[in-house]
């Protein structure tokens, strides 16, 4: 059992290590090939792509894992619980009220395209 784990462990690291290295080629590649051309700007080395990817991170996404329901910082974090137990607790005539309220902020809410 402990064979598998640290089999599991070492895979782990090996595909991080792997999606770091494409990460930064890719990074290096799109900047080189868009934004030389574009913005008339240096090309830049993959260990300058890789920092802007971490500097990215830093100041837009932070280093956090999936699941956390906020994509950068919206605010929301942990309230899915507390709405679905508001709604749970609504009568039918205020979840209603609630649903109508909504559809008047956002038009196409609820409706079907052709």
């Amino acid at each position: 059992m402990k064979r598998f784990w640290f089999k599991k462990a070492i895979g782990m690291v090996a595909c991080a290590a792997l999606a770091i290295v494409a990460l930064g080629f890719v990074i290096m590649t799109l900047w080189n090939h868009i934004l030389v051309v574009v913005l008339g700007i240096k090309a830049i080395t993959y260990c300058q792509a890789l920092g802007i990817f971490v500097l990215s991170k830093l100041l837009f996404g932070g280093f956090r894992g999936r699941g956390h329901g906020c994509i950068g910082g919206c605010g929301f974090r942990g309230k899915g619980r507390e709405l679905k137990e508001k709604w749970q607790n609504m009568t039918p005539e205020e979840r209603e009220s609630f649903k109508q309220n909504w559809r008047s902020r956002c038009r196409t809410w609820g409706e079907k395209e052709d």
